[in-house]
């Protein structure tokens, strides 16, 4: 059980927060340049001088590019055709074709829209140089300035560390509980309880309020090496967050203990447990925003308790979301934590 308690916490932030990430760390590009003409060199240098493109070479065969996204050799190929500089000066207009290895589509899109808005920027600073335009002077008067609210560097580990903390608890919490009252079977001493004089509600309970300390000990230790590793900001009220995992244990202990009252061996109870768990945490929009799936999916989710607390974990450790901002996260696992309770202690079966 320790390790448990102790290990689980310091994998799962210490490797899935840096690993769980849609950042783009490095971008292999290969470049068939036809034209060979000062702009595409200058282009091409551009993206020679950015850290995380790797421009791997340049060729004069767009079906060697080809053959090299089919091998996985490269994720973007940039392609420039004959005369496009000569095209570009008399017309005022040429084309540049990119050609992405999509297979991994949020990646395609990503490393597609870097490139895209790369050559803009490069279009927009050969432009005001034709024309005369000062160099870094934008040619239009409009100025757009970006700023983003309650994560200001786009630091994915943000996002990332609140979800990997609340699937934490839940596997904390759902996995001891179950293997713990169903080891009870396993050896034996559940027929002395049976015939004890206790209430089939002071038995469950009995079995939940340890785990339910284990669990809010681990979000403490989760929240500190989060702090302590990513700098992670908590800026909505400490006293909140645990008030809201107290009553989320609550529904994920009740679920482990009715899934062990319904089990009857310590490998059967975890077969079902990760059945549950997978479909919840896939759900819960750890990856996924939920917003994105489709509607059947989301009416689905009104009954995943992970998805509301990975929701009220970012609410508050990034926005600082106060309790009028989550009433309805608190009815909804409030009533699962009912529902589930109720499960575990109708389905456990006490003979006298």
């Amino acid at each position: 059980m320790l390790p448990m308690i102790f290990g689980i916490p310091l994998l799962q932030m210490l490797i899935l927060v840096y690993a769980a990430t849609f950042d783009m760390k490095k971008i292999d590009m290969v470049v068939v340049d036809k034209d060979l003409s000062a702009t595409s060199r200058e282009l091409i240098a551009k993206f020679e001088a950015i850290p995380f493109y790797n421009v791997t070479g340049t060729i004069f065969d767009v079906k060697s590019a080809d053959e090299m996204l089919l091998k996985d050799e490269a994720d973007i190929a940039m392609v420039f055709p004959n005369n496009m500089e000569k095209n570009l000066i008399r017309d005022n207009y040429a084309q540049i074709q990119l050609l992405v290895n999509a297979i991994d589509g949020n990646s395609a899109q990503l490393s597609f829209s870097y490139t895209a808005n790369i050559i803009g920027e490069f279009n927009k600073n050969l432009i005001a140089e034709w024309k005369g335009i000062p160099k870094f002077a934008p040619p239009s008067q409009v100025k757009i300035t970006e700023s983003y609210w309650y994560n200001p560097e786009l630091d994915y580990k943000w996002f990332m560390a609140p979800g990997i903390l609340a699937i934490l608890v839940t596997i904390v919490g759902m996995f001891l509980a179950g293997i713990n009252l169903v080891r009870e079977k396993e050896i034996g001493t559940i027929e002395q309880l049976n015939v004890s004089p206790i209430k089939k509600y002071q038995f469950i309970i009995s079995k939940l309020v340890p785990f339910w300390l284990i669990g809010l000990f681990d979000l403490a230790f989760g929240l500190i090496i989060a702090r302590l590793f990513f700098n992670l900001p908590i800026v909505g009220s400490i006293f909140l967050l645990f008030s809201f995992a107290s009553v989320y244990l609550i529904g994920v202990l009740g679920l482990g203990l009715f899934l062990s009252a319904i089990s009857e061996s310590q490998q059967q109870v975890m077969f079902i447990s990760y059945f549950f768990l997978i479909i919840f945490i896939l759900m819960g929009g750890i990856f996924t925003p939920v917003e994105s799936m489709p509607h059947w999916a989301q009416e689905v989710n009104r009954i995943n308790p992970i998805f509301y607390f990975m929701r009220i974990m970012r609410m508050i450790v990034l926005k600082g979301s106060g309790f009028s901002d989550l009433i309805k996260e608190f009815l909804s696992l409030l009533s699962l934590g009912v529902l589930f309770l109720s499960l575990a202690i109708w389905k456990y079966k006490k003979t006298t």
